[in-house]
């Protein structure tokens, strides 16, 4: 099997942030978009997990991304997510992103119901394919059964890959089950294939992976790129322990909340440690012990916007 691969490399995505009213805020919305592409972030993936997604309303999502693209990133470094629960929304957003020029989308399953059949999930992304019936749209599909509990079996990719092959042209695992990943890359040489995690940033590299999606991309974007960059060289398996040890102090506290505390530290603005209900701002006393985790266990240092 062969594809083009439009997206690779380290992609971010992206955070949200919120005003004190509680609206998303484009205007740091634009400009952390602006610094993750500086920062060595090859493509960025708004209203995934670590956005928030699913907690923005669909005039919310299209209005960040009219104010991405209006702001001058390049739409074809962004691959918004639009898989929601109503075909109908998912239609809205997806056609959407793609008259904004978005180089892809990333595509959740519905994930309400659960235990539902890989016949009712291939017929969900059937129909809308077909309704948004646009050659352009290019669909990355998004399997995270940890938090969707709704997940893509291998055989249901490969039904879509071989119906839709010039619409179905990569995935996401964020299963955080690295034989999962391995058994995609295997059973789909060619395909466009991400972990979750950066933690599996290197196997998936020397396994036909083409980079990652990581939450963590948005504060250790440089680091991240450096094992991308040199994964065939001697230095690959220390980079890799380097950005494996960050990750794993960032995640051993609330993952979104710890991000934006680490932003708004370093940047010194407070308005990023905002979140939308139900999540919480994370505790003061907690956010600095895991700055200072950071700093003092792996030397992190994030640059100023």
């Amino acid at each position: 099997m062969t594809a083009e691969h439009d997206f690779y490399g380290v992609i971010a995505p992206i955070l949200t942030p919120f005003r004190d009213d509680g609206a998303p805020d484009a205007e740091r919305y634009l400009a952390h978009a602006r610094w993750l592409l500086a920062d060595g972030c090859t493509g960025l993936a708004p209203f995934g997990t670590t956005g928030e997604a699913n907690s923005l309303g669909l005039e919310e999502r299209m209005g960040l991304l009219d104010a991405l693209v209006d702001g001058g990133v390049d739409p074809k470094v962004l691959m918004p997510g639009t898989g929601l629960c109503a075909l109908s929304d998912t239609v809205t957003v997806s056609s959407h992103a793609v008259e904004k020029g978005c180089g892809g989308v990333m595509m959740l399953p519905p994930f309400y119901y659960k235990a539902v059949s890989d016949d009712g999930l291939f017929a969900y992304y059937s129909e809308v394919i077909q309704r948004v019936g646009d050659k352009r749209l290019k669909i990355y599909l998004y399997h995270i059964p940890p938090v969707a509990q709704v997940g893509l079996s291998v055989e249901l990719v490969g039904r879509l890959i071989e119906a839709y092959p010039e619409t179905v042209v990569g995935l996401k695992d964020s299963s955080g089950d690295w034989d999962n990943t391995k058994a995609l890359l295997e059973a789909f040489p060619g395909f466009t294939i991400f972990p979750g995690s950066e933690i599996f940033l290197l196997e998936g590299m020397r396994n036909g992976g083409a980079g990652c999606i990581t939450a963590t991309g948005n504060v250790n974007a440089r680091m991240i790129r450096g094992v991308y960059d040199n994964w065939e060289t001697d230095r690959a398996d220390e980079l890799q322990g380097e950005i494996t040890a960050v990750r794993k102090s960032i995640q051993a506290r609330p993952m979104i909340p710890m991000l934006k505390s680490i932003i708004a530290q370093y940047r010194n603005d407070p308005g990023w440690t905002n979140m939308r209900p139900p999540f919480l701002q994370l505790d003061k006393a907690q956010a600095q012990a895991g700055i200072a985790e950071l700093t003092e266990q792996s030397g992190f240092e994030l640059k100023a916007a």
